[in-house]
């Protein structure tokens, strides 16, 4: 135990009480250790956990924590796999953001929202949709945990990526806490009288903090475009034999601009999908499937569709590839929908029942039960974002470096599914995910839902898998799809 938690007087510990009070001020050996891990890794035990509630809380709170020569590391969902905010030493404070989770404004007229950094993707969905209004982007996967302050920090990307891009290209401006205390605002708002509804207003400073991964600063609040919700929609699946022809097929389709997502898995992710969820059976996912259509008609029809598919209408040895189309008019997401069949036919694709897209956007920000796969193993991800004349040839790339490591990744337990994305029309995604069977972390005992965590036995301990030496441990990269910001004061920075 650090020597900061076991002085329960200590001057650093009794300034962050008087600040957020003692409530938001977490010392229990559990807590810290909880807060001391990601989805991956986990590292020194921290010495506290500060929760502010208020822009001026927080930017306080990190002046104090600097003062007394302590490490700084910002934490939003806590859903990351990127080490971006794991201490590396006994004196780091964790100021967590999950407490500043209110919605400031809702401009309708401007088309604008602006959020503290701790409002989830899935919090902000379910604010705006009454309303008729949505983000472009509208979250991640893990958007029911995963905070918008995170996702600026992370380059969050899934929900509308395939037409507008990822969380970062959406934010109009931010307000960042800077390490000695100060509040720096960006965009629009930063100048005498502005409103947020423009990004720049000369030099862009919102994108120095985009994608950081909080070690510039602390973000505080972020101000989002809106779009009127798409009231028409559409959903395709496909199949392909091999993983560069369905590529060319996901690129295709980002650079039609028809799609608000297309995303592939590859078997195992598909495997793994339909093993975590029973789409036909889950009531919720249908009864949100038919409530999601333009009318009752099209809703009972779709999901009519979704029942009677069940889950056993993907070959478990083919790629497969889901796209959403929407619009403003069911003519124009008809057209959308024969361009990206045409272009599937093109690539040899066979199309098969949607499921999985109509599933997946009916209801998009389910509990995070997928934090351990489907037999309780863990995983991780990297993820390289290229020019989609480049994608075939990370793919095969990627394939044949882990073609020397399959002997070793066998003795290990180590196994490997991949999860391809298009970002708007311009950018290809390709993410490996590494599985392997461990013991938990605390955060993989405190994030599923109780009722699953069940149905599943804690793999003994497999140190062997995550050597400091082994490839797929060594050269981990900030993924795109991460939640969280880590901010570390001068000789502490983290890459």
């Amino acid at each position: 135990m650090s020597t900061v938690a076991a002085e329960t007087n200590h001057p650093l510990l009794t300034a962050l009480a008087e600040v957020v009070g003692s409530d938001n001020l977490l010392l229990d050996v559990d807590q810290r250790k909880l807060y001391s891990c990601d989805v991956y890794s986990e590292g020194k035990l921290c010495a506290a956990v500060v929760r502010p509630t208020s822009a001026e809380q927080a930017a306080t709170a990190v002046r104090i924590i600097a003062e007394h020569g302590y490490s700084i590391a910002p934490r939003g969902g806590g859903m990351s796999y990127t080490g971006g905010y794991i201490p590396i030493n006994d004196t780091t404070v964790m100021v967590d953001t999950g407490a500043m989770n209110q919605i400031l404004e809702i401009n309708e007229t401007d088309m604008y929202v602006t959020v503290q950094a701790g409002v989830t993707w899935a919090q902000l969905y379910e604010a705006l949709k009454p309303k008729g209004l949505r983000l472009p982007f509208f979250g991640t996967f893990s958007g029911i945990r995963a905070t918008v302050g995170g996702g600026m920090s992370n380059g969050a990307l899934f929900f509308g990526t395939a037409r507008y891009g990822t969380g970062a290209d959406n934010v109009l401006g931010l307000e960042v806490v800077l390490a000695d205390g100060s509040r720096l605002r960006t965009g629009q708002a930063a100048v005498n009288n502005g409103k947020p509804f423009f990004r720049t207003y000369g030099p862009d400073l919102t994108g120095l903090f985009t994608h950081d991964a909080g070690t510039l600063g602390l973000k505080t609040e972020a101000t989002l475009r809106l779009i009127q919700w798409p009231p028409e929609s559409a959903y395709l699946s496909f199949v392909f034999k091999g993983a560069v022809e369905i590529a060319g097929a996901l690129s295709a389709v980002a650079r039609s601009g028809a799609a608000e997502e297309a995303y592939v898995f590859d078997p195992g992710s598909t495997a793994k999908n339909l093993a975590d969820a029973d789409i036909a059976s889950d009531f919720k996912t249908l009864t949100k499937v038919i409530r999601g259509q333009s009318s009752l008609g099209k809703g009972l029809k779709a999901g009519a569709k979704l029942v009677a598919a069940g889950r056993g209408f993907v070959d478990q040895d083919l790629f497969s590839l889901h796209v959403v189309c929407a619009g403003r008019s069911e003519a124009a997401v008809k057209d959308d929908v024969a361009i990206v069949r045409r272009l599937a036919e093109e690539h040899n694709g066979e199309e098969i029942p949607n499921s999985i897209p109509m599933a997946a956007r009916a209801n998009p920000f389910q509990p995070l039960n997928g934090v351990l796969g489907a037999d309780g193993d863990r995983w991780a991800a990297l993820n390289s974002k290229v020019p989609h004349s480049d994608a075939a040839e990370i793919i095969t790339g990627f394939d044949k470096i882990m073609e020397k490591y399959q002997a070793e990744m066998d003795a290990t337990g180590v196994f490997i599914t991949r999860l391809m994305i298009a970002i708007d029309t311009h950018a290809f995604s390709f993410e490996p995910v590494f599985h392997w069977f461990d013991s938990w972390l605390p955060l993989h005992k405190k994030i599923p839902e109780p009722s699953h965590l069940k149905k599943l036995k804690e793999p003994a301990p497999n140190a062997a898998a995550t050597e400091p030496n082994c490839l797929w441990t060594s050269s981990r990269i900030n993924p795109a799809m991460s939640s969280d910001h880590s901010m570390h004061k001068n000789k502490d920075i983290v890459d």
